[in-house]
């Protein structure tokens, strides 16, 4: 029998397989190039929805994030504070994150294992857990886990649309 943990995890080993794809058959020089003025590029949306795995699950699991804390914001080196991950950034924002495949696969893998880790041990019991209190009503793990799974699929469609929009 399927567990929870199953389900979120195969979940986002398909969000893996779509990035990987996306990032192998998008020529380098056009991962940072939109497809029309002020959209988003697949740097930026590789990168954002990678930043909303690692920042929304480590919260929920009170770990910390890959991204400072495996140096990824260093690696990469853009020009956002460490606590950014893409929430009202503008379209100049957007073209800021240029970063090479190889280091969006990376960084993408790193947010994705350290998911993997804590989500392994997820049962039905733990879905009911207040993880963020800010919100009216607060958020159990369940609802951010499904946000988050949300976030990543439609983030990793857009990024696969844009390569096809690019590459056609």
């Amino acid at each position: 029998m399927a567990t929870t943990a199953d389900l979120v995890l195969d979940a986002l080993g398909r969000v893996r397989e779509t990035v990987h794809e996306v990032l192998d058959e998008t020529p380098p020089e056009r991962l940072a190039e939109p497809p029309a003025e002020g959209a988003n590029t697949v740097a930026w949306l590789v990168w954002h929805l990678s930043r909303l795995l690692d920042d929304h699950v480590a919260a929920a699991f009170g770990v910390e994030q890959v991204w400072t804390s495996a140096g990824w914001y260093d690696r990469l080196g853009l020009p956002f504070p460490a606590t950014a991950h893409g929430y009202g950034h503008s379209a100049r924002d957007v073209l800021a994150v240029r970063a090479s495949a190889d280091d969006l696969r990376a960084y993408h893998d790193a947010a994705q294992d350290m998911a993997a880790a804590v989500l392994r041990e997820v049962t039905d019991r733990d879905l009911d857990r207040v993880v963020d209190e800010r919100w009216d009503p607060p958020v159990t793990l369940a609802v951010r886990l499904v946000s988050v799974l949300n976030d990543c699929a439609q983030h990793a469609g857009q990024a696969a649309y844009v390569r096809g929009l690019l590459t056609r």
